[in-house]
């Protein structure tokens, strides 16, 4: 009790606020950017992604401790559930409109804490349009080895009495390239495909953004088009951090990575070697999609090291990057 009594006082203390009125929760102010989000109208079965920011505003470290929707058609989750103060994560909202036509508004429940609860209710909505129709609801690449070929189409479809039109395809910043062909166009019905195709230097990590259509449609100017999907390099390396632990100075420590690509490789370098360590032996200079790389350690100088080495092949620009560390000593 006295714990959690310490907690509240320093929140109000450090911050001029007061958590206690129900009819506004201090969690919510941890959402400088709001609490509500309207994605407008939107196709029958459009994947739609929001993310809310949430900052720790106080001086003790915060947990989300829960985040619950009020229905199935909503997904949320906690990018991170620890911060520490003015740390910020974010609340990543998907809002799947096969599961309902017309109005739609979700409550999601992010509860923070441990020591002292508090929630922030935030909501979703959207308006489902029954005359607009994505199929498939979104792009998904899955994942996807960089620079390797990857294309995803969305068939859109209109019923309805507008000489309906997509005017526009745009991805903004994201990494891919639009094609937009019109299908079919009969009374009261049109049809568009939308293709869209990663490109091929998209960078490493994971993608996730939205394209947008351009229509002549006044209650539906702009239709967005959720895209994902995970680009990994086409070399890995593994271990990616060896850890010597503790070693004697003048005592030889050996280890081995290996490197694998997509097709067969050469490694040209090795850079960041540290005094005391040497490849033994020295790399092959045949390709071939497997290398093994030798490191042979003799430490000379007690203390801590950390030592970040880069290895640099034929098959990629960047090099990939193998951190060994450990403690000499006597």
């Amino acid at each position: 009790m006295k714990m959690r009594q310490a907690l509240v006082a320093l929140i109000v203390a450090a911050f001029g606020v007061n958590p206690a009125p129900a009819q506004q929760p201090w969690a919510e102010k941890m959402f400088k950017e709001g609490l509500n989000h309207d994605f407008g109208s939107v196709p029958r079965g459009a994947q739609l992604s929001h993310r809310f920011v949430l900052t720790n505003i106080y001086a003790v470290r915060m947990e989300i401790t829960s985040v619950k929707s009020g229905c199935g058609c909503v997904t949320a989750k906690a990018a991170k559930v620890s911060l520490e103060p003015r740390e910020s994560t974010t609340i990543d909202v998907t809002m799947d409109a096969r599961r309902f036509t017309g109005l739609k508004t979700v409550g999601i429940t992010v509860t923070v804490g441990p020591d002292y609860i508090s929630s922030a209710q935030l909501r979703v909505s959207a308006n489902s349009r029954a005359d607009i129709v994505f199929n498939p609801g979104q792009v998904s690449f899955g994942t996807v080895t960089r620079g390797q070929p990857a294309s995803q189409v969305i068939d859109v479809e209109y019923a309805g009495v507008l000489e309906w039109q997509v005017t526009k395809a745009s991805a903004n910043d994201l990494p891919v390239e639009i094609s937009l062909g019109e299908l079919y166009r009969r009374p009261g019905q049109v049809g568009y495909r939308v293709r869209v195709t990663l490109k091929p230097d998209a960078p490493i990590g994971t993608l996730k953004g939205d394209l947008f259509l351009n229509t002549n449609d006044p209650a539906s100017p702009i239709l967005p088009v959720l895209v994902e999907g995970v680009v990994q390099s086409n070399l890995t390396v593994s271990p990616a951090a060896v850890s010597l632990g503790a070693v004697k100075i003048g005592e030889t420590v050996t280890r081995r990575v290996v490197v694998r690509g997509n097709k067969p490789f050469r490694v040209l370098g090795v850079e960041g070697l540290a005094e005391g360590m040497q490849l033994d032996p020295r790399p092959s200079d045949t390709p071939a999609p497997v290398q093994v790389i030798s490191f042979k350690c003799v430490f000379t100088k007690p203390g801590d090291f950390r030592h970040a080495i880069k290895i640099k092949t034929d098959l990629q620009d960047a090099p990939v990057t193998v951190t060994i560390d450990g403690s000499a000593a006597p």
